[in-house]
């Protein structure tokens, strides 16, 4: 399983000129699902989503409770942050060979759907809110990335 995570101060998704979803400040998720991925990845990437810190801490004693910029102590979950989840295949695009990439490690749509919602259902058991894209959609997305900050996850399955 691959997760892009990017810190956002806003982003949003569209589906034929349609938001289906939009958050304010947290994380928006791009999720890949391998053949390979099982619940034990799941439940890896969605502790690891909810739990990183990704937030700076915001100076007590300063009365403009300034941000300090490089110190990161703060999860999506500890400021109640909200979560965009989008489903994105590409993320397994093996580029190595030829012009076209290969998604022969991407899980078939039936079965990457099927985790990608159980993903999801996982991540809404924080309590936070938490939106999504359309699966399998064509889907243009917008991020307002703040920092910018972006990490890229990877649990992969042990077979």
């Amino acid at each position: 399983m691959r997760v892009v995570i990017q810190r956002v101060k806003s982003s949003f998704v569209t589906v034929d000129g349609e938001i289906v979803g939009k958050i304010g400040r947290g994380l928006n998720l791009l999720v890949g699902i391998a053949s390979t991925d099982t619940d034990t990845e799941l439940d890896w990437m969605a502790r690891k989503c909810l739990e990183l810190r990704l937030f700076p801490e915001k100076s007590g004693g300063d009365p403009a409770q300034r941000v300090l910029p490089h110190r990161w102590e703060k999860s999506v979950r500890e400021i109640d942050g909200e979560l965009l989840v989008i489903s994105q295949f590409t993320l397994y695009g093996d580029c190595r060979k030829g012009r076209r990439p290969s998604f022969s490690d991407s899980a078939s749509p039936d079965i990457a759907e099927s985790l990608y919602e159980r993903f999801i259902a996982k991540l809404k058991q924080s309590g936070l809110r938490v939106e999504t894209g359309k699966f399998g959609a064509m889907m243009q997305v917008s991020i307002e990335n703040d920092g910018p900050v972006t990490l890229l996850l990877e649990k992969e399955a042990f077979v």
